[in-house]
């Protein structure tokens, strides 16, 4: 069979067999606005474009303040016209897990935008769109089984306790993992019975957009769902200050947090979910068995999707009896996971989703070797169109080096040493983050000791970011409050209401 001749959604197996795929995609470059696809109201429009390659993939809808008042006001209309918010809850579910399998019909096309759209490797862009098809099919699951209260009263009185929609949801989400962090804050937001607007980053927008296209053929109801690609200063600063969105849930940079903590106080006092950066210590005990095991977990870590990931294990804390041995463990795996097409699904890495990122990540090597730290791999960048760097590692880093302290989110391990637990703990903690952290150990003493001292959303114990849709994601200190996941995400965004009625005697 040829290429031309192969089923729309077959999955490619080769490098020829997704760029052949790439080459007969066509692009939704325009907003959705109560169920119709628009330009923006300025008629203004930005370029997204290829990392790996340098192509300009569409010119997109550049939507402002006056695009989302329009959709806003849409937003709100369908919520107090019950269409959605007031629907049965199994007929809600059956919505979305029609959504759910037309994304899994169209699998392979969505992380192919995303592969495009930011530079991931295609094979890391199927594992998003796996997680994301899961937690659609999860929150939409849970519509029917969350139950609200009766309260304990004596005869004379019946206490209910009700979960009921808190009506406009702004969303907006990030480039690194843009159609399954879109689905983190989408889905649960849609089960609860809100009107849901996402504002996808302007670096990644084109999966939200077929996103879109997906939901109005499942079935959700007008004005429901809307999407506003744009930019943070633009279109999303008029989202955070709307008098009529009644819940912002942001994941992104702890510096743009801050500044939508306060645009919710200067308008409505919405409520808000942030989910921000991190710094996340992996530690690593001279009893561990397995170092050859426990290093490539280490190396996946931070090179994992170029190590453009919020919870990446940037900082490696290592016991120094066995420091030198698994540093270069750490090297030889970093060696086989190199930077190539993101079309190839042999790739690991792929390219830096912008020229900017690209640069700050470059500038942060450079300090790292001004500063003192010990160049153990990497550090380049590579020749050719793409932007492409190549994995990174660090050693003899301090907390006071700008490597060992600021989110990079780039492909840059820093390694500390440390000679007992109490100093384990203290360098763990030793960030204005708290995300994620990991500890591999074989002492279950130890292991509990720990895990309880870590200053951190979530604790991975032998292994790194393991979890499924049960269990919620979040952090704590400056990255953020709230949780994604897990039927938390979904009672985030609903409303408690209590009801007393008295009854006659």
């Amino acid at each position: 069979m040829s290429h031309s001749e192969m089923p729309k959604n077959e999955m490619p197996q080769t490098l020829d067999g997704w760029r052949q795929r790439a080459a007969d995609l066509t692009f939704e470059s325009r907003a959705f606005i109560n169920d119709v696809f628009v330009p923006a109201a300025s008629g203004e429009t930005f370029e997204t474009v290829n990392p790996a390659t340098g192509e300009v993939l569409a010119k997109v809808a550049s939507c402002d303040a006056a695009d989302a008042d329009v959709a806003v006001s849409h937003a709100r209309a369908a919520f107090e016209g019950g269409a959605w918010s007031r629907l049965a809850p199994g007929k809600r579910k059956r919505v979305l897990l029609r959504l759910a399998d037309l994304m899994e019909t169209h699998k392979a096309e969505l992380a192919l935008l995303d592969t495009l759209d930011m530079g991931k490797p295609i094979q890391s862009a199927l594992g998003d769109m796996a997680g994301a098809i899961g937690c659609f099919r999860y929150q939409a699951e849970c519509i029917d089984k969350l139950y609200g209260e009766v309260a304990p009263t004596g005869e004379e009185a019946l206490a209910l306790v009700l979960r009921e929609p808190l009506g406009v949801v702004a969303s907006i989400v990030p480039w690194n993992f843009p159609l399954m962090m879109t689905a983190w804050k989408v889905a649960p937001a849609l089960a609860a019975g809100n009107s849901v607007i996402l504002k996808p980053s302007e670096k990644s927008p084109l999966s939200a957009l077929r996103l879109a296209q997906l939901a109005q053929e499942a079935g959700v109801p007008r004005g429901v769902f809307q999407v506003l690609p744009g930019f943070g200063h633009t279109v999303g600063k008029a989202l955070a200050l709307s008098m009529d969105v009644d819940c912002l849930a942001f994941t992104g940079s702890t510096g743009v947090g801050k500044q939508l903590m306060q645009y919710a106080g200067e308008s409505n006092l919405k409520r808000l979910y942030l989910e921000c950066g991190g710094k996340s210590p992996n530690i690593v005990f001279a009893d561990c068995k397995n170092l050859d095991r426990v290093a490539k977990h280490a190396a996946a870590a931070i090179f994992h999707n170029q190590g453009e990931v919020c919870i990446a294990g940037s900082r490696l804390l290592v016991e120094n009896s066995i420091r030198e041995t698994f540093i270069d463990k750490v090297v030889a795996c970093a060696e086989t996971m190199q930077p190539g097409d993101p079309l190839d699904p042999d790739s690991f890495m792929g390219a830096m989703v912008d020229e900017t990122q690209y640069r700050r990540v470059l500038e942060f090597i450079r300090q790292g070797q001004e500063e003192g730290a010990r160049l153990r791999a990497g550090g380049q960048a590579l020749d050719g169109p793409g932007l492409f760097i190549t994995p990174t590692v660090f050693d003899g880093v301090t907390p006071e080096m700008a490597i060992g302290r600021e989110e990079i989110f780039g492909p840059v391990l820093s390694v500390f040493g440390f000679d007992c637990e109490e100093e384990a703990v203290r360098l763990a903690n030793d960030s204005v983050y708290g995300l994620a952290a990991g500890l591999w150990s074989q002492d279950i003493d130890r292991i509990m000791r720990v895990t309880r001292r870590l200053e951190s959303g979530q604790v991975f114990v032998n292994n790194w970011a393991g979890g499924d849709q049960t269990v919620p994601f979040g952090g704590v200190k400056q990255s953020g409050n709230g949780r994604d996941k897990s039927h938390h995400s979904l009672q985030e965004y609903s409303e408690l209401k209590s009801v007393w009625v008295s009854l006659s005697s």
